[in-house]
């Protein structure tokens, strides 16, 4: 798994074989934003563009999905250097089934970030790898040099990679075991 990281630069995102990207399965909505830069810049794989918000804080991106997900970490990419007092400074990651029973799982707080930043939704316990959720919400609380609004480049989230063969108690990595773990 990708530790967190708040790298100098970081434009290249390197995640784990073992984990994929789910946040084409959700639907991503955001709480506010300024016309012309809306929610869709999130997902757009362009790291000129940024999704603005547009009010108070705090300033919510939600992440719905239609069925329950294991998520285990959130990758978000931010650049101090271009966006300065629009660089989230702090941010509350949540899950739940909707809206209404939100819980945090964690709260990270950022100093000066340029790249990709990795927040892994673990637990304290080794056990708890991932989130078992319909909903992730990314809540920035603050900015740095206290902006109001704050830019986001891209984010995105990841899931454990499925087991390519059902009810196999071991996952086959290399192409020769999975060949061969079936009986005809």
């Amino acid at each position: 798994m990708a530790a967190e990281s708040e790298g100098e630069g970081n434009k290249e995102l390197i995640v784990d074989d073992d984990l994929r990207e789910m946040g084409s399965k959700a639907v991503w909505s955001v709480g506010s934003c300024k016309p012309g830069n809306g929610v869709s810049f999130l997902r757009d794989d362009n790291l000129n563009s940024y999704w603005q918000s547009d009010g108070p804080q705090p300033h919510l991106v939600n992440i719905q999905f239609q069925k329950k997900v294991k998520l285990q970490l959130v990758v978000i990419y931010v650049d101090f250097k271009l966006d300065e007092s629009y660089t989230p400074s702090k941010i509350s990651i949540r899950g739940g089934d909707g809206f209404h029973n939100l819980k945090e799982i964690k709260t990270v707080e950022l100093d000066k970030p340029s790249g990709w930043v990795y927040l892994s939704l673990s637990g304290h316990d080794p056990r708890e790898t991932f989130v078992n959720t319909f909903m992730l919400q990314i809540a920035v609380l603050s900015n740095h040099l206290n902006g109001r609004d704050t830019h986001v480049r891209q984010i995105k989230v990841y899931g454990p990679r499925p087991n390519p063969i059902p009810h196999q108690p071991f996952q086959f990595t290399s192409k020769e075991f999975i060949t061969y773990s079936t009986l005809r």
